[in-house]
């Protein structure tokens, strides 16, 4: 059964006979009552304000209501708005602040196909659907009539996007302005950085605010992360329609770029200008990788499986055989990641790194070793061959835990499950 009931009003008009009133709190009643038990949360949604016929589609006459209609619609949220995207997403914070995912979508039948074009672009698989028929027609008109529209065309659908695209760039930042930690190992030819939590349209709190990662498991939608990434791309200088995540296997998988792609791989590469790699980061280590003589780059997400399975000298190598990079060239640097003091294993993976050098773990005879990952990349690293002073992990906010700073990243381990992302990125300047 619905958590949330929405009952769409958007395309309401009143006429002049007196029984209009009669039938809306009919209609209000039966929604109540069929869902008085399971729902948590009713909310009305309607353009501007419940309108009457002689004052246009969405004019700003308030009803004038009996008692009994008046009493009922305060049983109801009313988010009243002249776009259907701006109330939709108000009504998706609202459901959100009650963590709430199975909604019932009470909407006239020629308006069904368009409102689930816009619930698509602004929800995640995390939220269920059901659709029913609103039912209130009355002889001279309580709804304007139309037929039932089946599908969207193409121009209508980028249309529908180009509202959401246009509404979420309208939204201020959230926690404070964008921040990017740079590197100053990292030469000019390069754009490159770390992002913060901060600067973002994000609004749930595990994801607030610069979230640049969605998926199905998660409240924030695509549109949401690409303006996220829109306005990291404004103030970074790179252009996002060239932009590349990794696909996360915590593996050591790499993808040249201009060869097949892998359907996963935690490493990219690249001697492309103007294409913005980036390896996410929420705990694990977002690494950057740059070779100025040949004018090459990379990125790797090293969690702890994937800094023993050797990410990081997977794509160095992969630089090497793919450019002919030389290992004294490569500067590697470590983005922020948990830090030992947050993050624990079992005995017997923390064992593999204690054979790779006992300073990577602390309290070994414990049953739940701390793990630093950052001291193991750094181990692999220099015993591939790359130089020490190469290796930046330890200067400025680059070495700040994850866990430790929630007002500075995102964290799985201390987060949880809906947890946000951060990335490391880079590109060749054109």
């Amino acid at each position: 059964m619905a958590e949330a009931v929405l009952l769409d009003l958007f395309g309401l008009k009143l006429n002049s006979q007196k029984n209009c009133h009669q039938m809306l709190l009919k209609a209000l009643n039966a929604v109540r009552y069929h869902h008085t038990a399971n729902a948590k949360f009713f909310c009305i949604m309607c353009c501007s304000n419940i309108s009457s016929e002689t004052d246009g589609e969405c004019g700003n006459c308030e009803l004038e209501i009996n008692n009994g209609l008046s009493a009922l619609l305060r049983k109801f949220e009313t988010v009243s708005n002249s776009s259907m995207v701006a109330s939709l997403y108000t009504i998706k914070q609202k459901i959100d602040e009650k963590n709430l995912s199975s909604i019932k979508v009470i909407v006239p039948v020629y308006r069904k196909t368009l409102m689930k074009a816009f619930i698509d672009q602004l929800f995640t698989d995390v939220y269920s659907f059901e659709f029913e028929d609103l039912q209130m027609t009355l002889q001279g008109g309580l709804l304007k009539q139309s037929n039932e529209i089946n599908m969207i065309t193409a121009q209508e659908l980028e249309e529908i996007q180009n509202e959401v695209e246009t509404y979420l760039r309208s939204l201020p930042p959230l926690k404070g302005e964008l921040t990017i930690i740079t590197s100053p190992s990292i030469p000019d030819i390069f754009i490159h950085g770390f992002t913060t939590r901060t600067g973002g349209i994000s609004y749930l709190p595990t994801l607030s605010s610069l979230n640049l990662f969605s998926s199905s498991k998660r409240r924030d939608p695509k549109a949401v992360v690409q303006e996220n990434l829109r306005r990291l791309a404004n103030a970074a200088g790179f252009n996002a329609e060239k932009f590349y995540r990794i696909k996360t296997d915590h593996a050591n998988d790499v993808w040249i770029m201009g060869r097949k792609e892998p359907e996963s791989y935690d490493g990219i590469t690249t001697n492309q200008r103007g294409v913005t790699i980036a390896a996410l980061g929420a705990d694990c280590i977002p690494i950057v990788f740059a070779d100025p003589v040949k004018k090459a780059c990379g990125v790797a997400h090293s969690g702890w499986k994937g800094t023993l399975l050797g990410v990081a000298m997977a794509t160095v190598n992969a630089m090497i055989a793919e450019y002919g990079c030389s290992l004294e060239d490569i500067i590697v640097v470590l983005g922020p990641s948990v830090g030992p003091c947050c993050f624990t294993l079992p005995k017997e993976s923390a064992t593999a790194f204690h054979n790779l050098d006992p300073k990577c773990v602390r309290l070994f005879d414990s049953p739940d070793p701390s793990i630093d990952i950052r001291k193991a990349t750094r181990v692999l690293l220099e015993r591939g061959g790359i130089l020490p002073q190469n290796i930046q992990d330890q200067d400025q906010d680059l070495s700040l835990c994850t866990s430790c700073h929630p007002n500075k990243f995102f964290s799985h381990v201390r987060d949880g499950l809906s947890f946000g992302t951060q990335i490391g990125f880079i590109s060749i300047r054109e």
